[in-house]
């Protein structure tokens, strides 16, 4: 690969997908052209995001930088109102002024959302495109692969599925909310695969049906963008980057520091570069090491704030040290949780700050359709202050032995790695809890009298 001409970048996220592909296992979905990418790219058998919701893991992707330190501990939008600290750098920011074009296409929830001027300004994005379905989006970044195949100026395009988001349709109870909305289907043409820390029921099996439609659904569309890139002769300079910001949206999952809540899909390909024959790269990655691995790329400096770490030396086969650890946060998201944790190649460990429910439903349903394997009372079942898992005993974190004296060495391991952390990344929650926008909107409030 001639040095001097530089990689374009196309980044796929999409939401509450976790690693639920048929590459990473899952037999009865159905994504031929995500397993196609990972066969000829390569897949990453232990990637973990930085928080279980989405915008909070967004923003520490493309910036690089843990949640607590971007400012978003929270939903960027609607009431929820979390936005960025004013000095964080956006991959876009660093992109454009090196001469990317970049483009970002559907969700964007890494910032405070406004009109698409203010979003590309805050973001370094020459062209804002607004959310839509997934095939829409497709044909929008179809259209602009045509105006960039003469190679002249590299791109960076960043599109956001919704897809496989829980969306509601017209079919469903008031009390319910499921994954196809009115313009998908269920699929269970292979079957159900019921992961085990969901209880094997009808109801389970119907949210999974639709979550495998949505899926497919979606997997078509990626299908189009990469025979797209293929037709515009792209595909060889192209970094193609698939992943999602964390599990799937199902209880115990999604919104949770239990694996099947920060585990995520990451499916990289850059042909010319060697990163094409199928590799399975088992060592874990935060996706904190996204931006410093995209900005390297480019042949950017990393500024030392990122707190990621280029993967790039691992892709390229040159030494690389590989991770003792990863570690993972949730603050806000429906309400306040603050939980932190750390997770190695065999224990996690979790710090509860609150007395919340043992686990936030992801599932926007007054009556769930789906519920955990192991029984449960959710209103009033809560946090344990220290929980601490064996990974090789106990893979679905259901028995918590940090009050078993067998296991006393490694939890004061685990509780030291995990202080140092917070403090040398500057954690809020070290000074005592976080208050939300919420509550300086309410302070307001009452001052003003209105």
């Amino acid at each position: 690969m001639d040095s001097a001409r530089r990689p374009n970048f196309l980044i796929l996220t999409c939401h509450d997908l976790g690693r639920y592909l048929g590459c990473y296992g899952v037999p009865t979905v159905r994504t031929p052209n995500l397993d196609r990418l990972a066969a000829n790219g390569v897949r990453f058998e232990q990637a973990y995001c930085t928080a279980p919701q989405c915008s909070c893991s967004r923003a520490a992707m493309y910036t690089g930088r843990y949640p607590h330190s971007t400012g978003v501990l929270g939903l960027t939008h609607g009431f929820f109102d979390w936005d960025m600290h004013p000095d964080e750098r956006l991959i876009g920011q660093v992109l454009q002024p090196a001469g990317y074009t970049t483009i970002m296409a559907g969700i964007h929830h890494e910032t405070r959302q406004g009109p698409a001027e203010k979003v590309a300004a805050r973001c370094g994005i020459d062209e804002v495109l607004p959310p839509a379905a997934a095939d829409v989006l497709v044909d929008q970044a179809i259209e602009r692969f045509e105006r960039f195949s003469n190679g002249r100026q590299p791109f960076y395009i960043q599109i956001g599925f919704h897809e496989p988001h829980r969306i509601k349709g017209s079919h469903e109870p008031d009390t319910t909310m499921g994954f196809i909305g009115d313009e998908m289907e269920p699929d269970d043409e292979l079957g159900i695969h019921v992961p085990p820390y969901l209880l094997d029921d009808d109801g389970t099996r119907a949210d999974l049906a639709e979550l495998q439609g949505a899926i497919h659904s979606l997997d078509r569309q990626v299908g189009r963008l990469l025979d797209a890139l293929d037709r515009f002769g792209l595909t060889d300079n192209t970094l193609v980057v698939a992943t999602t910001d964390h599990g799937i949206a199902m209880p115990r999952a999604k919104c949770t520091l239990y694996d099947p809540g920060i585990e995520a899909a990451l499916i990289m390909r850059l042909p010319n570069r060697g990163w094409s024959d199928g590799r399975v790269i088992p060592h874990m990655i935060s996706n904190v090491d996204l931006f410093p691995t995209l900005v390297e790329l480019a042949g950017l400096p990393v500024d030392e704030r990122v707190q990621g770490r280029s993967l790039r030396p691992l892709l390229d086969g040159e030494p690389y040290t590989p991770r003792e650890h990863v570690f993972s946060e949730l603050t806000y998201h429906d309400y306040y949780d603050p939980r932190r944790a750390i997770r190695t190649a065999t224990h996690k460990l979790i710090v509860n700050f609150s007395t919340a429910p043992s686990f936030m439903d992801p599932t926007q349903s007054w009556q769930p359709r789906s519920r955990p394997a192991f029984p449960i009372n959710p209103a009033t079942d809560y946090h344990q202050p220290i929980e601490l898992y064996d990974l090789t005993l106990d893979p679905w974190e259901q028995d918590n032995r940090a009050d078993d004296p067998s296991f006393a060495s490694i939890r004061a391991d685990l509780l030291s790695r995990l202080a140092t952390w917070m403090r040398e990344t500057a954690d809020p929650l070290l000074s005592g809890p976080v208050t939300s926008p919420s509550h300086d909107a309410a302070m307001q409030a009452l001052s003003s009298g209105s």
